[in-house]
């Protein structure tokens, strides 16, 4: 069903099922070593950042996802690269509570909405906005913002098509989100700089929360 154009410019705020707005930021996580993922996932969360992308770019990604799931029960754990209906599939009976794609299929799009949780299809371009809001999807990924046009890019997608909402991820750190928040259909931004490599190799977790609060102190303006 085609979405209908609000009378305010400013999109409404999110639903309660929604992945946007749970906080500013949403780590991307890539876990490459399965004893990492609680005790990363644990420092996430206690640096106010709950909703966590773990990307199935890894072999023990699902593995991943179901360990947070189980024993970090304040964690909103995700899926993330999802690109197939079995990884749909795959990562809701891992225990992902939403699901990301860096873009979208009608196949896919079909498998995400039977999934039975809040999803963000992928988009770069404005027929790929559309479209998603004549299947009735107004929450989106913006990817791969920073090369996809970023700030900019978005800004003008907003005046003809306020209905749509995005959390903007690829090449975002701290010194562009808080430009990228400011924006009235942008809720949060995905990223990964709360997740230095040599932090995480050397399993500095305190490190990692640090960013983390950092992270989670950014706020979308009222506007």
């Amino acid at each position: 069903m085609a979405s209908s154009v609000p009378s305010s410019p400013l999109p409404a705020p999110p639903p309660a099922s929604s992945v946007l707005g749970a906080a500013p930021v949403v780590p991307v996580v890539v876990v490459d070593d399965l004893a990492d993922a609680v005790p990363l996932a644990r420092a996430l969360v206690a640096g106010g950042l709950p909703a966590i992308e773990v990307t199935l770019r890894t072999p023990v990604a699902l593995d991943a996802i179901r360990a947070v799931a189980d024993a970090v029960p304040d964690a909103v754990v995700g899926a993330g690269t999802v690109i197939s209906p079995a990884q749909v599939a795959d990562s809701v009976g891992a225990g992902a509570r939403f699901l990301v794609s860096p873009g979208w299929t009608d196949g896919l799009l079909d498998a995400m909405k039977a999934s039975g949780v809040p999803f963000l299809p992928g988009v770069s371009t404005t027929s790929e906005v559309v479209a998603l809001l004549e299947r009735g999807v107004r929450e989106m990924k913006f990817f791969p913002a920073q090369a996809a046009g970023g700030t900019a890019y978005l800004k003008s997608l907003a005046g003809p098509l306020p209905q749509a909402r995005f959390c903007p991820t690829g090449g975002i750190g701290p010194a562009v989100a808080p430009e990228y928040l400011a924006l009235p259909n942008v809720l949060c931004v995905g990223g990964s700089w709360m997740l230095p490599p040599d932090a995480v190799a050397a399993r500095d977790w305190a490190r990692v929360e640090s960013l983390a609060r950092e992270a989670a102190s950014l706020h979308r303006p009222a506007h």
